[in-house]
């Protein structure tokens, strides 16, 4: 079982270069997982145009996003066989020939019915593309690489919802709302051509063992389900209304767990979890995406809500987090390789408190370049609190196990997303009928609190990873 490096040891791969024949491959699956995020947050600028033009209801429309999360959860757990059945390379070409393929179906739709039907089918193909892609990396780059080449990968994964809304808006000035979804088509035909010449294609598993159906049946229910539950709780308030789907998830996902323990072949394999540093990896990335995904809801609110701004300019007033963190994952990706995930997660969990608490001290009309700034140094604790975790998670097992921990990974960290956003956007309305700017101070201390459990279970990781090393020295 692999192990992240510590400060010594492989000092040579860790600072040998990375030959162009490994970074091809990545920089194309950086570009197909950038389209996959891009979609899901360019589409939400553009429902009220949706509606108009389609004669829809608003409420009917909101399905437009809510579908394609779904689906993207219904397809997520099927990725780790797909992988083991017909090889990563393979997967994640189909799925991107897929996705593109919709996105063109979803401009030609002439109604919200067939627009939310071609949104399912293309959330199922973007299920498929980050893990797929993640773990054609891992396989091909070893654990003392992976750090520097997962990296890339994040930045194409961060700037996609930074970039969404901003782009969603100069379309939508220029152009009309199908203009959404045919600005894929040329962007993934382009991907697909290189990716059939440079992603490689490994053989599959000798042994991927049958489709575990009823445990597809249970997770693939489960996991939409409760994000679904906590979606409606966190943007409707209707806890009765979210009770429901998320009691009826959790029960599925219970039985999942139930049912890998019987199973020979599981559709995924929980045991992965016996792993300390990759159970700590996990939490970690978990309770990061909570805190990076809140935040996500937080800030757009706080810039239209709190300080007057529109839709496009608060497009605008958030690039500096993305910037943030686009310019220091490759700075990241490197010290995972050189000293661990644990340690550069820890610091960055510090950096991401710090960076956090002052949002709720701020008042509303804060001149200067203070919010721009803060935004800038957040992004780029984000880069040294949340990727690393991921990093660390893929180090911890074999290649062979990559496709179930790729899956695991990013169903945590979806559930975690969908749960930080629900907790934040409750906590703020609640707090709002006291007053706009003390409402968002205390949303804003429970921002700072997620971020303090990401950085407990940043700390167990350090300390799970240094065992590791004890162990490995004897």
């Amino acid at each position: 079982m692999s192990t992240a490096p510590d400060s010594a040891a492989d000092s040579s791969a860790v600072d040998a270069p990375i030959p162009w024949r490994v970074w091809r491959p990545a920089l194309v699956i950086a570009f197909g997982a950038f389209m996959s995020q891009l979609d899901a947050s360019i589409v939400t600028v553009g429902l009220a145009s949706i509606a108009a033009d389609l004669r829809a209801d608003l409420t009917d429309v909101q399905w437009v996003g809510n579908a394609y999360l779904l689906a993207l959860g219904l397809s997520l757990p099927a990725c780790g066989w797909f992988t083991r059945r017909f090889g990563a390379g393979r997967v994640w070409l189909a799925s991107l020939a897929g996705f593109t393929v919709t996105s063109g179906l979803c401009a030609l739709a002439t109604d919200v019915g067939l627009l939310v039907a071609f949104r399912v089918a293309q959330g199922l193909t973007a299920g498929l593309l980050l893990p797929a892609g993640q773990t054609v990396l891992g396989q091909a780059v070893g654990p003392q690489r992976l750090g520097r080449v997962m990296a890339t990968l994040g930045i194409a994964v961060t700037l996609g919802p930074v970039v969404g809304p901003a782009l969603g808006g100069l379309l939508l000035d220029v152009a009309s709302w199908p203009w959404l979804f045919l600005v894929n088509l040329p962007i993934g035909a382009l991907v697909l051509g290189l990716g059939l010449r440079y992603v490689p294609r490994e053989r599959p598993a000798d042994h991927p063992g049958r489709l575990d159906r009823l445990g597809l049946v249970l997770v693939g229910t489960g996991v939409p389900l409760l994000i679904y539950g906590l979606s409606v709780w966190g943007e409707q308030g209707a806890v009765g209304a979210a009770l429901g789907p998320v009691v009826a998830g959790a029960l599925a996902l219970a039985a999942f767990a139930r049912h890998v323990l019987r199973t020979a072949h599981p559709l995924l394999d929980l045991r992965l979890f016996a792993n300390r540093s990759y159970a700590a990896a996990t939490a970690t990335a978990a309770l990061t995406g909570a805190a990076l995904f809140g935040a996500m809801l937080l800030f757009p609110l706080w810039f239209q809500l709190a300080r007057g701004t529109g839709v496009a300019e608060t497009g605008v007033a958030l690039i500096p987090l993305g910037v943030g963190t686009a310019l220091v994952l490759p700075l990241s990706g490197r010290l995972v390789d050189r000293f661990g995930g644990g340690v550069v997660a820890l610091c960055g969990g510090l950096a991401l408190v710090a960076t956090t608490a002052p949002f709720a001290l701020l008042t509303p009309d804060v001149d200067g370049l203070v919010v721009p700034g803060l935004l800038l140094l957040r992004g780029a604790a984000l880069a040294v609190a949340v990727t690393p975790a991921t990093i660390a998670a893929y180090q911890a097992v074999a290649p062979a196990q990559l496709p179930d921990a790729t899956t695991q990974v990013n169903i945590l960290q979806r559930l975690g997303g969908a749960l930080g956003g629900t907790v934040f956007a409750v906590v703020l309305a609640g707090a709002l009928p006291h007053g706009v700017a003390s409402a968002f101070h205390t949303a804003f201390w429970w921002l700072t609190a997620a971020s303090v459990l990401g950085l407990g279970a940043a700390g167990a990781l350090t300390a799970a990873q240094r065992r590791d090393r004890r162990a490995a020295l004897g």
